[in-house]
């Protein structure tokens, strides 16, 4: 086996440098994997553009990515979960084993997370080092190109499940890729009213396709109205909010029900102004989201 591997390194805003780096070092807990299949995520975006610089640079980015096991360390090959040419998926998320959310069960709130791509060199390059623990196999029916975004539909999974939606009127702000994964997840489980609000017409009508039954372009159109034309007497039961954006995340405290839950998933680029009479007058349940909930059923 050769003892370097070709990668996109970022090293400067809006540059990317193909270089040639050593091959990881497989620690006797870990897996190293040759990068099949890899997404580009929002935040690599935003590292790209200088728009949420990561802690170091120079880089590898990539953390969504699917691949094949080329060698296994000596405590996981005990564990005899992975052979070689077995085809895997990664959850990204390293978690310490240490800290007082690992030690109850909630690894991942660890205190001390570490993601590839963003801690340390990720997935834009040949091969990458993962612990054992993070590593699935993927099923024989699960193509490449669908296991490689798992990460991103874990993030939507996380947020969809965290409250019950069966028969309930269901807001999403924000049609990014895990708003439309979450609104395809809320249709699935039985909400009865699933609505998307955005402000990009491609997003909304990808929203459309994949499982709302109405999307609102916010800059044209008010959710009152909506809710009207669905038959909603009062407001929404379940918020899911996927746009880090002030004003959708305002405009869902005003549309909630009275004892509402919101999910909150998306990522402000900065600090935000809420109008928190909405939630104590109303009673509602604001629960942020973080980790991912998908892996565990490749199990």
């Amino acid at each position: 086996m050769a003892e370097t591997m070709k990668a996109a390194v970022f090293t400067a805003t809006e540059k990317i440098e193909m270089q040639e780096l050593p091959i990881p070092h497989v620690g006797d807990a870990d897996v190293l994997v040759k990068v099949k299949n890899c997404g580009i995520c929002g935040s690599d975006i935003s590292y790209f553009f200088g728009l949420s610089p990561t802690g170091k640079m120079p880089i590898v980015l990539g953390h969504e990515f699917t691949g094949e096991v080329v060698e296994v360390g000596a405590i996981a090959k005990g564990m005899g979960l992975f052979k070689p040419g077995d085809r895997v998926v990664v959850n990204p998320v390293q978690h310490c084993n240490a800290c007082y959310a690992c030690a109850s069960g909630h690894t991942n709130l660890c205190a001390n997370l570490y993601v590839p791509g963003v801690n340390a060199d990720g997935a834009f390059a040949e091969y990458v080092v993962i612990p054992a623990e993070n590593v699935f196999v993927v099923p024989p029916h699960i193509t490449d190109d669908v296991a490689a975004i798992l990460d991103p539909l874990g993030n939507a999974t996380h947020t969809a499940l965290r409250f019950d939606s069966v028969g309930e009127d269901v807001l999403i702000t924000g049609a990014g890729p895990i708003g439309v994964l979450a609104a395809a997840i809320a249709r699935h489980i039985g909400a009865r009213n699933v609505v998307v609000t955005d402000v990009n017409p491609y997003r909304l009508a990808m929203a459309a396709r994949h499982g709302a039954n109405r999307v609102v372009d916010v800059r044209s159109e008010g959710l009152a109205p909506v809710m009207a034309e669905l038959g909603m007497t009062e407001g929404f039961d379940v918020g899911l909010e996927m746009s880090g954006a002030e004003a959708a995340f305002n405009q869902m405290l005003d549309a909630m029900n009275h004892g509402g839950r919101i999910a909150i998933l998306g990522i402000p680029a900065g600090p935000m102004t809420l109008d928190v009479n909405d939630v104590i007058f109303k009673g509602l349940e604001l629960q942020g989201i973080y980790g991912r909930r998908i892996f565990e059923t490749l199990e």
